[in-house]
């Protein structure tokens, strides 16, 4: 008989982020499946679970473990940090799926579970940076290309959006921030145009911080930062980054 797979998305990876769905999900599976930093946040509230886990770049070798175990008949619990639909592995599960259509895996053995994506729990630090319309946009050009990137945050800023910037900043693309700030600066932005940013979301370390764009230039993230751009009438008030929604005050 055919297992299942939960694809699940845990918040920044505390129980109290997680929603009741993904932790019952989790607790009545019978391996979670995640990347190894994913799965060591979880560890200590499923202690006598199975678990797998891959590094990083190994994606692709997760996701085929998770129909393996579901071969087997094993209920599967696939973490992802943040929401499994927003950069997570929602997409490329459906995308092997019809891999295994010969071995009687459907669509209906797949549910994917919503969770606290970074823009959220990370704008709730910051105040109200998203609170009119909004975009999210990564940094990240492993799989995507760098001109895609250029003329998103263009258009983005042509939109007057607020943006949500996830995977500002690795070690080898420790310029990358500050290549997009110039972006946005060369498409017309004032250089003091509200932003923060907010590192280590609901973990241990958590740091908030609240600049202009020109600031946020010269700023030093990392891969667990997620950095906000305000629209052109998002202020800072008493340390707070907030993107007005448009009532008369």
């Amino acid at each position: 008989m055919t297992g299942h797979i939960y694809i699940i998305g845990m918040g920044p990876g505390y129980k109290e982020m997680m929603t009741d769905e993904a932790y019952q999900a989790m607790k009545n599976a019978d391996v979670i499946v995640g990347y190894t930093v994913y799965i060591d946040l979880v560890k200590e509230h499923f202690p006598d679970k199975e678990f797998f886990t891959t590094p990083m770049r190994q994606e692709v070798e997760r996701c085929k473990a998770c129909y393996d175990f579901a071969k087997d008949g094993k209920i599967v619990a696939f973490i992802c940090s943040g929401d499994a639909g927003v950069y997570g592995m929602a997409a490329p599960m459906y995308e092997l799926l019809p891999e295994y259509e010969s071995q009687n895996i459907t669509a209906d053995d797949i549910t994917v579970i919503p969770g606290v994506t970074a823009a959220i729990s990370g704008a709730a630090q910051l105040g109200a940076p998203i609170n009119h319309d909004f975009c999210v946009i990564s940094l990240s050009d492993l799989l995507t290309p760098w001109e895609t990137i250029e003329r998103r945050l263009i258009a983005a800023i042509q939109g007057d959006f607020a943006i949500a910037i996830y995977n500002p900043s690795s070690k080898k693309r420790h310029d990358y921030l500050e290549k997009a700030c110039q972006i946005m600066l060369d498409a017309g932005t004032d250089k003091n145009r509200a932003c923060g940013y907010v590192e280590n979301i609901g973990r241990e370390g958590t740091k908030t911080v609240v600049c202009t764009l020109e600031e946020l230039k010269n700023a030093q993230v990392n891969m667990f930062t997620t950095v906000f751009v305000g629209n052109s009438k998002s202020e800072i008030i008493q340390g707070k980054l907030v993107t007005k929604r448009g009532y008369e005050i």
